[in-house]
């Protein structure tokens, strides 16, 4: 839609708002970015490709899963060892 009506208004950014309006979106870089999506997927614009942002947000998923159970751990080896401690007495 944005190409379709680009020849009637005066850049690009002006047809997005446009369309965004007439399309309910709820801001115009929210079109912009739909847009622009497929281009860099397809390495035709610099950015993070889909791909590579789902992997970032599945590891940032695991890092947070590993790094509480790291804290869970390291709780449980200061619990077992006061009391060994308490024990050994």
């Amino acid at each position: 839609m944005v190409a379709e009506v680009q020849h009637e208004h005066p850049s690009e950014w002006a047809a997005i708002e446009s369309v965004a309006g007439k399309l309910g979106i709820g801001t115009a870089q929210t079109l912009h970015n739909w847009i622009r999506r497929p281009q860099t997927d397809a390495s035709q614009r610099p950015g993070v490709t889909s791909e590579i942002s789902a992997e970032m947000k599945k590891l940032r998923t695991e890092n947070r899963e590993l790094k509480r159970a790291n804290e869970i751990l390291n709780s449980a080896s200061v619990f077992f060892a006061a009391e060994r401690g308490r024990n050994n007495k």
